[in-house]
């Protein structure tokens, strides 16, 4: 099988651990589906062992931390048919080819819980899995939230959730919110309530 293209993110340039890194000598792509693209690349690590490693990648996805003018939150509680149990998390959804995430985030709130946002803040990104996926999920706040039709696809089923902050965040000592980029959105919501992190709003 040819080698493939190496289709990783590029790495930081402010990357200061090159004495960690792993050089990849060659690859082939094991599968591609719908959502999955599964590759595998043989590397030489540092001290110059060859092991192969198989990955899936992803073209990244947005995460959105919605609250209304009285302070509940919106949450989504869907079902995971991997995990065979439904979720309570915060909007999220994957980026199409070549959008911003940003835009993506306009995008995926307004399909899935029908509500637009007139403010927009940037929080943060987070890796869920990089031990065996590329994707990165771009985290963002919104308020000044506005009702209105949801857009969602065929077999999208949901229910939505308004929530106070306490609640929220007594439902994760609790162990009813363990979804990873729920619980990255919940450091940033937590910090900026307090305000200890500072945030910059985008007016839409």
């Amino acid at each position: 099988m040819p080698d493939s293209p190496d289709l990783r993110p590029d790495r930081l340039a402010c990357e200061s651990h090159g004495v960690l890194e792993e050089v990849r000598l060659r690859g082939e792509s094991l599968y591609k589906g719908v959502l999955l693209d599964i590759q595998r690349d043989w590397v030489r690590a540092p001290d110059g062992h060859e092991q192969s490693f198989e990955y899936t990648l992803h073209p990244g996805a947005a995460a959105i931390v919605p609250m209304l003018d009285d302070g509940r939150l919106v949450m989504e509680r869907q079902w995971r048919y991997a995990m065979n149990r439904s979720f309570l998390e915060f909007p999220a959804g994957k980026l199409n080819a070549h959008e911003q995430p940003l835009v993506a985030a306009q995008r995926e709130l307004a399909e899935e819980t029908g509500y637009r946002a007139r403010d927009w803040a940037v929080l943060g990104e987070v890796h869920p899995v990089i031990a065996y996926s590329t994707e990165t999920i771009h985290l963002f706040m919104a308020k000044g939230l506005v009702a209105g039709p949801s857009a969602r696809e065929q077999g999208e089923c949901m229910e939505l959730v308004m929530i106070s902050p306490d609640d929220f965040f007594k439902a994760i000592y609790q162990g009813q919110v363990t979804d990873s980029k729920t619980l990255a959105c919940a450091l940033w919501l937590d910090r900026v309530l307090r305000n200890e992190w500072e945030v910059k709003w985008i007016s839409q």
